[in-house]
């Protein structure tokens, strides 16, 4: 498992199983659900074979335990979950605990999907993230006479990029009543709940990506880091100068469709059912230089629609620097309404979470936009 972030083992103040329990039904989750490549225990503590299921029940049971550790109450059992359902303390301790739980996998799940061109860092409450941008250029190393003391001086001076985070807010209708009576699963609703907060994350690191590649242009009429149309040269040409300017190993990413245009300019060449073409669906290493898929995002603004350009490749480094930056301000804070609030007698959580995204590097990478 991943190791839990700093905020959410003070918060656990030493009962950290019920949150390293959700990393293991989360990446169980993410390999079922989302064809990701994690970790996930497939036994129990004595040896037996554990359903997702199960373990989703498992995690609940958990979940229920932890919110009346939180809250302070021992004698649940006394009292009818009628009057539970409108304890203050208790609707407060059930969100602090989903907070917690998300807190405890966004930032390695932000990683796994857009970490290829986003470095996703976590800062505190009222912070803001500046970034500091080294000169990319060398020294200049000249002739010189013999008796000649020194060269012309060369000083390099450093670029700062400030990014501010932005509040977020997801407001869902829940019922404490079901919650405490077991009927609604607390694990699966902070699962969707990470899921809508990654979505909108990857979301805006990659419209950040892709308007700064939208904005490198041809050079006097060169095609200098920027080429229209799918050649094996030009990739290899653009492959070398973002290595070479770079200083680091550049690799090709893209959506799974778009790398499916990664074939030699021969067309004399075969592959067979077992290939790397036919079973991933692209050339994983492409005339020597590593090919990585960008998972797909939906466009929830219209239906069916999604989000990465699968007519663009981009050619990047990310071993140098990566282009994006991303910080997630604190803690996920919620503010739940009371069980009477509402003329229907649902309870509404409001999810907040802070973040903000910018280009802040002194990277090169060249965009190859497929005709």
């Amino acid at each position: 498992m991943n190791r839990l972030p700093t905020s959410v083992t003070t918060f656990a103040a030493g009962n950290d199983k019920l949150y390293v329990q959700f990393q293991d039904y989360w990446n169980q989750y993410r390999a079922e659900n989302l064809g990701k490549k994690v970790h996930f225990e497939t036994r129990d503590g004595e040896g037996n074979t554990i359903s997702f299921s199960d373990k989703e029940k498992g995690l609940n049971t958990a979940l229920r335990k932890e919110i009346l550790r939180v809250a302070g109450i021992n004698n649940i059992d006394e009292f009818p979950l009628q009057a539970w359902a409108s304890h203050p303390t208790l609707k407060w301790a059930s969100f602090a605990v989903v907070n917690q739980l998300i807190d405890a996998v966004l930032p390695d799940t932000l990683i796994d999907t857009i970490g290829l061109y986003t470095d996703v860092r976590t800062i505190g409450y009222g912070d803001s993230a500046a970034f500091d941008i080294e000169p990319r250029d060398l020294f200049v190393v000249s002739k010189a006479g013999r008796g000649m003391r020194q060269a012309e001086i060369r000083k390099q001076f450093r670029g700062q990029v400030t990014i501010l985070p932005e509040l977020r807010e997801l407001t869902v209708a829940v019922s404490m009543y079901r919650v405490l009576a077991g009927m609604e699963s607390l694990a699966s609703f902070t699962a969707k709940a990470i899921r809508s907060i990654e979505s909108q994350v990857s979301l805006d690191a990659y419209n950040a990506f892709a308007t700064a590649m939208a904005a490198v242009t041809a050079t006097a009429g060169d095609t200098q880091l920027r080429v229209t149309g799918w050649t094996q040269d030009d990739f290899v040409r653009l492959a070398q100068k973002v290595g070479a300017w770079g200083n680091a190993k550049p690799i090709l990413i893209g959506t799974q469709r778009a790398l499916q245009s990664v074939l030699p300019d021969d067309a004399n060449y075969r592959y067979d059912l077992s290939s790397e073409y036919v079973t991933m669906g692209y050339v994983k290493n492409a005339f020597g230089y590593d090919a990585m898929a960008l998972p797909q995002v939906a466009n929830w603004a219209t239906e069916f629609a999604v989000s990465i350009s699968d007519s663009a490749l981009w050619i990047v480094a990310p071993g140098n620097d990566k282009l994006v930056k991303l910080v997630l301000e604190g803690s996920t804070i919620a503010n739940t309404s009371g069980v009477f609030d509402n003329a229907n007698l649902q309870q509404t959580s409001t999810l907040y979470k802070a973040w903000g995204v910018g280009v802040a590097t002194n990277a090169l990478a060249a965009q190859i936009t497929l005709s």
